[in-house]
């Protein structure tokens, strides 16, 4: 199996992270990190072996995939970039600021017939994957991600920032175009959305209500799940999945008339499996688990939202 050379791009409080599980992956040599501040990539390539290097230009045409871990503002040349120069590329999410921009990394990838994944971590998570058996006709989906407020991750809005998690889930689960939605939202301590709760109607009749708070007092992420005869909870944060489901036949004297399973999952790290699903893309060609397809229809719905929030700050 060849070794695939690979970087990563913003070395940062996640960046980081990124460079830890390339340089611990196998059948791959973490070439170098590269970050504007010399004290984040002197660091990072210390702590990993890698050459720590200022200008990502160095190493065009010299890896053979990278992680793009940058504020997004940057995302969309820097992607762009090691995509023309043949590089398989994985992106943070959001996957770009603008919808066009999406669309032509897209193109990109697919005119050099490289791989772009967008970074969705969640759809690694054991709890996640658990659930999708159990997965029929969702009528109802409720989602919260609350997260106290950080200075960290607020170049963009808590839509983009938080909730786009959850539109990304929902999306891939429910399967059906957006018929409506609604949305408000509000800054509270940064001059962007801070807290917002958008509902989301889908042609085949599923309702989904989310709402994503950075100016919470509490960490939770969760979604709940409701079909006709069934109940999922799922508890990001602690991995945990309950199925409620009616009995089947109608209970005996004494039961409930549901059954109740709970599946608890080891915190693992997804982290990892998201690096080693894309490096497994990137040597075999195979389309990823989030593709740039996925990561552009999360992109327009978070942007619908962000918008919606503002026409209804005017609408007050």
């Amino acid at each position: 199996m060849p070794v695939l050379r690979t970087a990563v791009i913003g070395v940062g409080y996640l960046g980081r992270f990124h460079a830890q599980k390339y340089a611990q992956a196998a059948d791959c040599r973490l070439v170098a990190v590269v970050d504007a501040s010399e004290a984040a990539r002197t660091r990072v390539g210390a702590e990993t072996g890698a050459r720590p290097v200022a200008d990502y230009h160095e190493l065009l045409g010299e890896v053979d995939a990278v992680s793009v871990v940058t504020p997004t503002p940057a995302h969309y040349q820097i992607a762009l970039d090691f995509l023309r120069s043949g590089a398989h590329v994985l992106v943070e999410k959001p996957i770009t600021e603008t919808v066009g921009q999406a669309h032509a990394l897209i193109a990109a990838a697919r005119d050099a017939d490289r791989v772009l994944q967008v970074g969705h971590l969640e759809r690694f998570n054991p709890a996640v994957l658990a659930a999708e058996p159990f997965l029929r006709t969702p009528r109802f989906i409720e989602c919260h991600r609350l997260a106290p407020y950080r200075e960290r991750g607020t170049d963009v809005n808590v839509v983009l920032d938080l909730m786009i998690h959850d539109i990304d889930i929902v999306q891939a689960i429910v399967g059906s175009p957006i018929a409506s939605l609604e949305a408000v939202g509000a800054p509270v301590f940064s001059d962007e959305i801070d807290i917002a709760n958008a509902r989301i109607r889908f042609e085949n009749g599923c309702v989904a209500n989310t709402t994503a708070s950075r100016v919470s007092l509490k960490t939770e992420r969760k979604l709940r799940l409701f079909e006709d005869d069934a109940y999922l909870s799922i508890d990001l944060q602690q991995r945990i999945l309950t199925v409620i489901r009616k009995r089947a036949g109608g209970p005996a004297e004494g039961q409930l008339p549901v059954t109740i399973e709970e599946q608890n999952f080891e915190q693992g790290d997804a982290l990892r499996a998201e690096i080693e699903s894309f490096l497994e893309c990137a040597r075999h060609g195979k389309e990823p688990v989030v593709s740039g397809e996925d990561g552009l229809r999360a992109l327009e719905t978070a942007i619908r939202i962000t918008e919606e929030v503002a026409a209804s700050a005017h609408r007050r």
